[in-house]
């Protein structure tokens, strides 16, 4: 028989949610709201990506900055600099910043968790490795992640899991959204068809 498997969060899972609401209560005191704040963008993550996915560096220069908004999948500290991914609903992109760009508020930044929402205001430029950044000039915190996110390389793959906790699927598998946009698109279409030709759609019972 196999063992009783524990109730609630893990130890481990407890004590980084801990911390979070230890970092939640900081930027509170610091006299930032953890929750809520409007952010105007002027660009999306993936629409960036693709637009500019062939582009020089004279091109990304006379891009102008951009804004950015979405939530932190990623992390690199690199002690004065640090990089992370950024995702919103069109996809991802990578952000660096620097200890001199960003002053006092660096600190804020490597601060940050993975699952945490932020807004960026940048110039895009191409690492030596070719990806495209956003070079990160300033930024607002916009929402705190207060549970932890399944680790980057292994995901969230148990098929049980994936069905009883489905937000976090969203999440994690960028793939699985795509089949969700795909199939409220092709309900979206299939009913705009059927009522321009006078059916009716039932409602249960």
């Amino acid at each position: 028989m196999a063992a009783a498997q524990p109730e609630g969060p893990l130890p481990e899972t407890n004590e980084l949610i801990r911390r979070r609401l230890e970092k939640l209560e900081a930027l509170r005191a610091g006299g930032i709201d953890p929750f809520g704040q409007r952010f105007a963008v002027t660009h999306w993550a993936g629409e960036l990506g693709r637009r500019f996915h062939t582009a020089g560096d004279d091109e990304l220069k006379q891009a102008g900055p951009v804004v950015v908004a979405g939530r932190v999948v990623a992390l690199r500290h690199h002690g004065k600099t640090c990089f992370a991914h950024l995702r919103d609903q069109s996809g991802q992109i990578q952000l660096y910043a620097r200890a001199d760009g960003l002053g006092e508020r660096y600190e804020l930044f490597t601060n940050l968790d993975v699952g945490d929402f932020i807004g960026v205001t940048g110039e895009l430029f191409r690492t030596r490795t070719g990806e495209l950044t956003v070079a990160v000039r300033s930024f607002e915190f916009l929402a705190k992640s207060l549970r932890p996110l399944p680790e980057k390389w292994h995901g969230l793959k148990d098929v049980e899991t994936r069905y009883r906790r489905r937000y976090v699927d969203l999440v994690m598998n960028p793939q699985v959204r795509e089949v969700f946009v795909i199939k409220s698109r092709l309900i979206r279409e299939m009913r705009a068809f059927l009522d321009a030709r006078g059916f009716l759609e039932p409602s249960p019972s």
